[in-house]
């Protein structure tokens, strides 16, 4: 089965690219890895909530929106190289936009984590750092990178 017929079964349409908010691009392949610039959770143009995690946007919340911001990081993967063309999801790294004393950031960036797993099976098992930031760009929740192996 592709990646992209197992996307159709699980419903999951990727969403069009993200417009980057800098001087940067989505994705970058070099040799047999693409590495995704980080994204946000973005839905439709528009930022699904700002906000600290542990304070505005409960951890559940920020665990949704790291699903998505990795959508929108397959999303990059998926302009540059076609899906189907994914061997391996080898590292995530998230970042999570955290109140005082918030320490869930592992639980938050398993949002992120679970969605590779649904879509890849064992080929989206991955290395991954979940860390804790005092902002990110546009005062969004959380923020999600892709390094993947592709054919």
């Amino acid at each position: 089965m592709t990646w992209s017929a197992r996307l159709a079964e699980l419903g999951i349409e990727l969403p069009g690219v993200a417009a980057p908010v800098a001087a940067y691009v989505p994705a970058v392949r070099s040799g047999s890895h693409v590495f995704t610039s980080g994204q946000l959770p973005f839905v439709e143009g528009s930022l699904a909530a700002t906000g600290k995690v542990g304070g505005e946007v409960s951890p559940e919340e920020a665990k949704q929106h790291a699903r998505t911001s990795a959508l929108n990081a397959l999303a990059a993967v998926h302009s540059l190289v076609g899906i189907d063309s994914v061997v391996r999801v080898v590292k995530v790294t998230g970042f999570v936009a955290s109140s005082e004393g918030f320490t869930g950031q592992p639980a938050v960036i398993n949002g992120a984590s679970e969605l590779l797993g649904e879509v890849f099976g064992d080929a989206g098992t991955h290395a991954r750092s979940a860390v804790g930031v005092a902002e990110l760009p546009l005062g969004a929740p959380v923020e999600v990178e892709l390094t993947v192996e592709v054919s």
